[in-house]
């Protein structure tokens, strides 16, 4: 067997070994890192950003920041226990903050802790709309979306290896040549379409989750079209970026509304 063969037995062999179903996707995903090993340097880091950044504490939107945190978290337990997963939260140690910014942000790390930056909150505009991207972000956690972006990252390192490995042979203007494609190609063909996968799912879960809790889920609809309003169209292609786009993403949600509405029903949430 020669090191191309070795070297691609080397990769299926972990991804067969590496994959775990995840409750939310119902999809085997990519795992070489477990999160054992990626939650704790996850608090570290989260920890670390809060001692650099001014955390607002005690104002009435810090209060709702964590309140409606607690409800998103809640609602999920209720999935996972009504749909056999009760031990699925392992590990999970959930934090809400609110911090000085006037970045349009907010973001999850792996195993829950979360941020938001007080510059989202007109987009937000009220309960509802925090949480629709409540939802959003606590469902970056359960879907794994961290552990997964670092395996394909793995992944994508490996690949590397692997072409420098199948080009040896070749002159240098050659290999430099392939290896810019293998760049070009694995990031825009590969790393941006399998980040937007995770921002769709996450749009999807976080959809169910806010419904759960008891909060209409065409509010997310509407937190999109201010964000779309706010952007002033300026973003790159949908191709070239790790998100949907703003038309994607209120189309999409739009048509997963009625699905959230009856996913809620089966825990005695009803709207109108």
């Amino acid at each position: 067997m020669n090191n191309k063969s070795k070297f691609l037995s080397i990769i299926l062999l972990a991804l067969v070994f590496s994959c775990a179903k995840n409750p939310f996707t119902g999809e085997r995903t990519m795992a070489l890192v477990p999160n054992s090993q990626i939650f704790p340097t996850a608090f570290q880091q989260y920890n670390q950003f809060l001692s650099e950044n001014k955390v607002i504490t005690g104002t009435a939107d810090a209060k709702r920041i964590e309140t409606i945190g607690m409800k998103i978290k809640t609602a999920s337990e209720r999935w996972l226990n009504a749909n056999g997963h009760s031990e699925y939260l392992q590990g999970y140690e959930w934090e809400y903050k609110l911090v000085d910014s006037k970045e349009v942000n907010a973001w999850c790390m792996p195993g829950g802790k979360i941020v938001f930056y007080t510059g989202i909150l007109p987009i937000c505009k009220d309960d509802a709309g925090i949480a629709a991207v409540m939802g959003h972000e606590v469902a970056h956690a359960l879907a794994n979306h961290g552990q997964q972006r670092m395996s394909a990252g793995l992944i994508q390192q490996l690949g590397a290896v692997g072409t420098q490995v199948a080009v040896g042979n070749k002159d240098p203007q050659t290999q430099a040549l392939i290896m810019q494609a293998y760049g070009v190609g694995s990031q825009v063909g590969g790393m941006l379409p399998f980040s937007r996968k995770h921002e769709t799912e996450a749009d999807r879960i976080g959809l169910i989750l806010m419904a759960i809790a008891g909060y209409d889920p065409i509010n997310a609809v509407y937190v999109w079209e201010r964000m779309s309003a706010a952007s002033g169209g300026q973003a790159p292609p949908e191709i070239l970026s790790t998100h949907p786009s703003n038309e994607s993403r209120i189309k999409d949600l739009t048509a997963l509304v009625p699905q959230a509405k009856a996913e809620a029903a089966k825990f005695g949430v009803v709207f109108k």
